[in-house]
């Protein structure tokens, strides 16, 4: 690579960031949007453990259990495209830290309340705001990247991920057990009125706390530069990456030899001063929402036609595969978990399938709670298998990012799909709570590395100022497959769970599939 460009002064955002180094900042980025992600491993899962320990407490039969689970995946839907739209017009850091924080407000509100349709509410803002910071961690993160690092340090994301699996059973297993019984009533009309505060609504407060401080932490974090100059505003663009320079060097931001940066060549001056007379519009004025409106319109519609409508549809489906089966899996694997433990404690020595463990919750005549599950604890091996669900993905999550550039991102996704399609089917086949424990795991590993690798195609996938309303909208049909499959899953578990097993082992086997015709990633400068 010639280094002329040094002498004259002036280079674009390529040549720009190699010249930063590589070092405390972007590791300290790294971390940040890891916690980020780790994060949202445990928004996204907690009602794993609401599931079993809220029972009571709300009442709840299984279908109630579907729409629960199914609520922060409507928020899902909803929000995936709202924040996507706001952090290509607004920014990235400024709709990371609001989504956050939203995230962490709305999850201490939820601990709080004894309603199980205000609870199902706020865990519906809950997901509104938790795929925001999903969704655009990953190109906030890879923005700041060297094409020579990019792709490796996006994959190393998938260990964050893989520490919020592991973390979160550990602080359900440390705060559900214990004996806390907060109760308080009052009088409100004439009627007795009373507020309980179990120890799962402690968890779920402790869970709603890392959002809020993540995402005050935001604050000592710079916009993406990328972003700044697809706006139009190279000089604050250039004074952040002489910060860059500075954190990774230990020397003064004076030295960076670079003083002006050349905008992107696809992007002429019209569209330059039209970004960034955007960026400052409010939303709180009329006029300006409108324009918001046409931009984020104009945006959607370059999506759907030439050279995008490809990725588009390929990068969409691959998404309403692979989220539909994991997350609806996933949050059902604790209850899963318990419910073989249930049926293993009253029948020993017995085999049976998930399906026949289905039943354990179920009268057999009017379809009512049992009253002895409801009355009961989750058994630690619940919690234990939980863990163990997590430490699973730790070889994957090494061996992602050590091996991506010599496999190839599409080999990850293709093989570990195909995989989980397999494993999918044989859930049906299981006679034992250790061979459900054995398939959920390799489930578990192979499904979040492809979720992970899938976000990190994406970066390379399309343009500065479509990147992340492409992420939006392939994690809008994302979340919604998903929303379709908690409540499939809730109706049909304890009626004819063959159906739910066979249609997300079909749609692993075919996002498996759709993903060879995705175009090779990991090797050119960011648009």
């Amino acid at each position: 690579m010639g280094l002329d460009f040094i002498e004259e002064g002036s280079a674009d955002y390529e040549n720009a960031l190699i010249l930063t180094g590589f070092g405390k900042f972007h590791f300290l980025l790294l971390m940040v949007c890891g916690l980020i992600y780790a994060n949202t491993a445990i928004g996204i899962t907690i009602l794993s453990f609401v599931l079993p320990s809220a029972t009571c407490d709300f009442q709840m039969t299984s279908e109630d259990k579907g729409w629960l689970t199914a609520a922060p995946m409507l928020g899902m839907v909803i929000g995936s495209y709202f924040w996507g739209c706001l952090a290509d017009t607004k920014g990235r850091r400024i709709v990371l830290v609001a989504a956050l924080l939203l995230d962490g407000i709305a999850g201490l509100l939820s601990s709080m309340t004894p309603i199980f349709s205000v609870f199902m509410l706020l865990r519906f803002i809950n997901g509104f705001a938790i795929t925001g910071a999903m969704g655009i961690c990953f190109p906030y993160l890879g923005e700041f990247q060297p094409t020579k690092y990019r792709e490796k340090i996006l994959c190393w994301m998938e260990m964050f991920w893989t520490a919020g699996i592991i973390i979160l059973p550990l602080i359900a297993w440390l705060i559900i057990p214990m004996s806390l019984h907060i109760r308080y009533e009052w009088t409100m009309n004439d009627a007795n009125v009373s507020w309980i505060f179990n120890s799962w609504n402690l968890f779920v407060a402790v869970c709603s706390l890392p959002s809020l401080v993540l995402g005050c932490s935001l604050y000592m974090f710079p916009e993406s530069p990328k972003f700044l100059i697809e706006c139009g505003e190279t000089d604050l663009a250039l004074e952040i990456i002489k910060d860059i320079y500075s954190s990774n060097s230990g020397r003064d931001r004076s030295e960076y030899p670079i003083k002006s940066l050349r905008g992107n060549e696809k992007t002429n001056t019209i569209m330059e001063t039209h970004n960034r007379s955007k960026r400052t519009l409010s939303i709180r004025k009329k006029k300006h929402l409108k324009i918001l409106f046409v931009e984020i319109w104009e945006q959607t519609k370059a999506l759907c036609f030439k050279p995008h409508l490809k990725n588009t549809l390929l990068t969409c489906l691959i998404q309403f595969g692979i989220t539909s089966s994991y997350y609806t899996l996933m949050i059902w694997f604790p209850e899963l978990f318990e419910r073989f433990e249930q049926y293993e404690e009253k029948f020993p020595n017995t085999s049976a399938s998930v399906c026949d463990v289905s039943s354990i919750v179920l009268d057999d005549v009017n379809g009512t709670l049992v009253d002895d599950f409801c009355g009961g604890t989750i058994d630690t091996s619940v919690y234990l298998h939980t863990v163990i669900l997590g430490i699973a993905c730790i070889p994957t999550s090494f061996w992602l990012p050590l091996c991506v550039h010599r496999l190839g991102a599409k080999f990850f996704l293709v093989s570990s799909l195909l995989l989980a399609g397999g494993v999918t089917v044989g859930l049906y086949y299981v006679v034992n709570s250790m061979q459900n424990l054995i398939l959920s795991c390799v489930f578990e590993a192979t499904t979040s590395m492809a979720i992970s690798t899938v976000y990190c195609v994406m970066v390379d996938l399309f343009p500065t100022n479509l990147r992340v309303m492409a992420a939006a909208l392939s994690l809008t049909f994302g979340r919604g497959g998903a929303l379709v499959g908690n409540l499939l899953f809730g109706y049909l578990i304890d009626l004819n769970c063959v159906v739910p097993i066979a249609v997300f082992s079909a749609l692993l086997f075919a996002s498996g599939l759709l993903c060879l015709f995705l175009p090779s990633t990991g090797s050119q400068a960011l648009d």
